[in-house]
């Protein structure tokens, strides 16, 4: 019996890499080891998840206008029914932009709502933007701010318009070709008033 030979299988046996295997140098100790006599190879990075997507924004425009004498009282305030004029105007403007004028007039108003901040004067420039907030089924949520040319807010609120298709009696779902403009057109070209100088050297507004 020789005795050394059984100490070397023991050895083996006890060995991290396990029977039939040397753990001698340049060796290899498994299929993933590399090279011989070289470090083993790095484990490989999970993949990369995909970052969340960027929603669509929603369609918006500013659209700019004056404070003629009929847009306010005795006081110089603006009335209640200017302010509505000036977000149905802004209004008509993102729908013209969308290509979708043919809806204005054919959606009626069911709510309006405004909270008056600051006084707007005879021949202040006043700018509403107005935005989509949200679609609906069978409705389009707008929210709007006034800003006075010096950038003050004068007034802020709500409007939500119903769609209704010709002769029926209550609202109809959005078609979906409309739908899917209303909810990811962005904001629009604003439409600005121009300073022009007149013969006279006194200014004058002209729509752009």
């Amino acid at each position: 019996m020789r005795r050394g030979e059984l100490r070397e299988r023991a050895r083996v046996d006890a060995s991290p890499a396990g029977p039939g295997t040397s753990s001698g140098p340049g060796t290899a100790s498994g299929p993933d080891s590399g090279p011989p006599g070289g470090p083993a190879a790095p484990p490989s990075a999970p993949p990369t998840a995909p970052g969340p997507a960027t929603p669509p924004e929603l369609p918006s425009v500013v659209v700019e206008r004056r404070v003629e004498w009929t847009d306010t009282d005795a006081a110089g305030h603006y009335h209640h029914s200017t302010v509505v004029r000036w977000v149905e105007a802004a209004e008509a403007v993102l729908l013209h932009r969308l290509g979708l004028s043919h809806l204005f007039g054919s959606t009626p108003r069911v709510h309006f709502e405004a909270d008056y901040r600051a006084r707007l004067w005879f021949g202040d420039a006043v700018r509403t933007e107005l935005k989509v907030v949200k679609v609906g089924s069978a409705s389009l949520h707008y929210a709007f701010t006034v800003r006075s040319e010096r950038g003050v807010e004068a007034a802020t609120g709500r409007m939500v318009i119903a769609h209704s298709a010709a002769h029926a009696t209550g609202a109809t779902p959005w078609p979906a070709d409309v739908r899917e403009l209303l909810g990811t057109a962005g904001p629009q070209t604003p439409e600005l008033l121009t300073i022009a100088a007149s013969p006279g050297g006194t200014p004058c507004a002209s729509q752009s």
